[in-house]
């Protein structure tokens, strides 16, 4: 009897050893955080669709989907450049009004559980329910290249889409990527590699708010804390960018210069958008150091080395004048003419909008500045990069993906403990191919407007199908690494080879080579999520298509509003202080240069040819490395090396810096080493624990403060006063004090 008491006292402290050996495991493998972080844990009898799902998923789908729209059309300023409605704030507000209905609405007291009751009253809000209606909301916040493009033919080309044509064009363009994500699942949803490091403190978040125990009452208590932490943090930080601007970026060496030397201001500014490329400038934003993710990417993912390259690279060819770039604009995406000044775009077309031969030799070519130009060529050496890389890398799983047509039959064996199908029904393959084939023929039925093609069909079918191939591969690099390359310049070379002088069906290629890759990856992402928090595959299928329609709807409504009551506004390159048609611009700045002056520009011998080179050139990055890896000793540092170095990643971020602003790159290096290396690898435990749930809790924090300020500080409603001049805010300086306004 004593020696069973005995053994089993010693077996009980030999388990209690092994869980804390277990928590204090360094996670080496980037896709293992995945197993580490996230809990496996299910309950199939949770309700889904309830009363709650369907009011609160159509209710904030609507409500996102007309904010992103009204961001797309404001003003890019120092304090919210690029501002979108995010994951987690679509999260957090989801939780805070599905919570308070579980609490305050009347058949939660008054009605039954049980029965077809359980849909009006169907207990605490869940996760399910939750994740549901964030995959809903953010489907619909995520604005439709369609509806910048169908902006962009009304306010340049006076073409106007019924609106019929107009939503269906925006929901085709959407399916087909989805049609694509459902057909890629056995490669880049289903397996453990395919872990999509952004979204790890989104499910964590999740599953801290809805899961009970001691552990997660802490976890959702420390989240709170930090929530409001950085919500008062940046209410001092954004606020204060009125009266003190400094606080946006901080550089040592700007203040010393105080805007004397351009060279200074062109290094290392960072404070106001197209000024500098910001070496050794610091943020105190969390709205911007959260761009760089860096509680979130793997330190083994190199951008830093793409950075640090990216500030040689770019810096030599400006001051040695390569690409004729030397006497305009350090920064810019505009085209300029031959003195330097913006360029006269509209002289060169005919009413038709095809190039006028005669008005382009009076008018002469456009020009780019140097910065961009580098930029463009990276972006393709990034993605050809990325092609060879994925094929030469992940040969293996495409294979098992793919082998044997199985990517048709979903029956591979999956490794991932998070897929858990056995107990819902999976939606079947061709559900996603019929689906892909009507929204296919929907987008080539929306391309034909009053008698004439906007597009060809058979060229909506050729860019489709190289955009689903492309897709597979800047899918496999956003589930490894969680970057997402850019793919828009290749396409937009590409349609301009085969649409010669034709700058609308160049901007219209956008919608098949462009758009439907990233849809495809957007889609991927919340099926994973899906995955990740067991919500059935059907659940995950509806949620999608709901938001989508819904987006569609309202992301031209709200669209077609603007453009009507601001279009003097939008067309004015400065536009106002209330609204902007910068992006809407850049569609159709490149719809002319590489539409009507393809030829012109970018064949062989001509100003820009290496840009459309360059994508061929990246096929050979990563061959070099390849091949010294599969030679080198196996654990050899030469063999860990070469491993290391992701060429896709390296070229994307030499050519990152020369766009909006630079302030948080520094910022987002420190932070990322105290957490990917130092958290990490020394304290473990707490990064399992809170790692990620401090990422989800700065980024809702500084997300729901900066949604509150656009609109009743920033100018968002049209109410912006700016502050009055003084050191701290000067009349003549940039928010650093690197540069000289005018």
């Amino acid at each position: 009897m004593d020696f069973q008491d005995t053994k089993e006292k010693v077996d009980v402290e030999s388990l209690e050893v092994t869980d804390e050996d277990v928590d204090s495991v360094v996670i080496k493998k980037d896709e293992d955080v995945a197993v580490e972080v996230i809990s496996t844990e299910d309950d199939p009898t949770l309700p889904i669709f309830t009363l709650r799902t369907v009011f609160l998923g159509i209710g904030l789908s609507a409500f996102t989907s007309v904010l992103a729209t009204i961001y797309t059309f404001k003003p890019q300023v120092s304090i919210c450049p690029n501002a979108s409605v995010s994951q987690l704030f679509c999260l957090i507000i989801a939780y805070v009004l599905g919570t308070a209905m579980h609490s305050t609405f009347l058949p939660q007291r008054m009605l039954p559980t049980a029965g077809s009751w359980r849909y009006l009253n169907p207990g605490p809000f869940n996760i399910k329910e939750h994740t549901a209606i964030v995959i809903m909301a953010s489907t619909a916040s995520n604005v439709a290249v369609a509806m910048e493009v169908i902006a962009a033919l009304d306010l340049f080309y006076d073409i106007k889409l019924h609106p019929a044509l107009a939503i269906f064009q925006i929901f085709a363009s959407q399916m087909i990527g989805y049609g694509i994500a459902g057909l890629l699942r056995t490669l880049l949803v289903y397996p453990t590699y395919a872990f999509y490091p952004t979204y790890i403190s989104v499910v964590n978040l999740l599953q801290s708010l809805h899961f009970g125990g001691a552990l997660n009452h802490k976890k959702r208590r420390y989240f709170w804390i930090v929530f409001a932490a950085i919500f008062f943090w940046e209410w001092c930080v954004l606020v204060n960018d009125y009266p003190f601007p400094l606080l946006t970026a901080i550089s040592i060496i700007c203040l010393a210069d105080n805007g004397r030397h351009t060279f200074v201001r062109n290094l290392f500014g960072a404070g106001s958008s197209n000024e500098g490329i910001g070496l050794f400038s610091f943020s105190t934003s969390w709205t911007l150091i959260t761009q760089g993710n860096p509680l979130v990417w793997p330190l083994r993912t190199p951008v830093v080395v793409g950075m640090a390259l990216g500030y040689i690279v770019l810096t030599a060819c400006y001051y040695n004048n390569v690409f004729n770039g030397r006497d305009i604009l350090w920064m810019s995406q505009s085209l300029f003419n031959d003195k330097g000044g913006r360029y006269n775009q509209t002289a060169i077309l005919t009413p038709q909008n095809t190039l006028n031969a005669t008005a382009l030799e009076s008018v002469g070519l456009p020009r780019y500045t140097t910065s961009y130009v580098i930029s463009q060529m990276c972006y393709n050496f990034s993605l050809g990069a990325a092609i060879v890389h994925v094929l030469l890398w992940n040969w293996p799983e495409l294979t098992k993906a793919f082998g044997k047509m199985r990517f048709l039959k979903s029956s591979q064996d999956i490794d991932d403990p998070h897929y858990q199908r056995k107990k819902y029904k999976e939606v079947p393959q061709w559900w996603y191919l019929l689906l892909f084939v009507a929204a296919l023929a929907l987008g080539i039925g929306c391309s034909y407007n009053k008698g004439d093609w906007l597009l060809p069909a058979w060229s909506v079918i050729l860019f489709t199908v190289i955009s689903s191939c492309i897709a597979v591969c800047i899918g496999f690099v956003a589930a490894t690494t969680g970057f997402t390359l850019q793919i828009k310049h290749i396409m937009h070379i590409l349609s301009a080879f085969v649409h010669p002088g034709r700058p609308v069906a160049v901007m219209y290629v956008n919608l098949y080579g462009n758009s439907t890759a990233y849809q495809c990856l957007y889609m991927l992402q919340d099926l994973k999520l899906g995955q990740y928090t067991k919500l059935p595959p059907r659940a995950t299928f509806a949620a999608q298509m709901a938001g989508s329609i819904i987006g569609s709807i309202f992301n031209y409504t709200m669209m077609h509003s603007i453009v009507t009551n601001n279009r003097a506004a939008l067309i004015d390159p400065v536009g106002t202080r209330v609204w902007s048609g910068w992006i809407i611009q850049s569609y159709n700045s490149s719809s002319v240069a590489m539409g009507a002056l393809g030829k012109e520009l970018f064949t062989y011998g001509k100003p820009y040819y290496l840009i459309g080179m360059a994508f061929f050139i990246g096929l050979s990055f990563p061959i070099p490395f390849w091949i010294a890896h599969k030679l080198a000793k196996k654990g050899s540092w030469i063999s860990r090396a070469a491993e290391f170095i992701n060429t896709p990643i390296i070229a994307l971020y030499i050519g990152y810096l020369p766009y909006s602003v630079n302030g948080q790159w520094w910022s987002c290096l420190v932070i990322g080493l105290l957490s990917q290396w130092w958290a990490r690898t020394r304290r473990p435990k707490w990064f399992k624990k809170y790692n990620y749930l401090t990422s989800a809790a700065l980024d809702g924090g500084s997300q729901v403060i900066l949604f509150i300020l656009s609109f009743a500080v920033f100018g968002a409603s049209g109410n912006s006063v700016p502050f009055p001049t003084w050191w701290g805010n000067p009349a003549n300086l940039s928010v650093d004090r690197c540069a000289l306004t005018d």
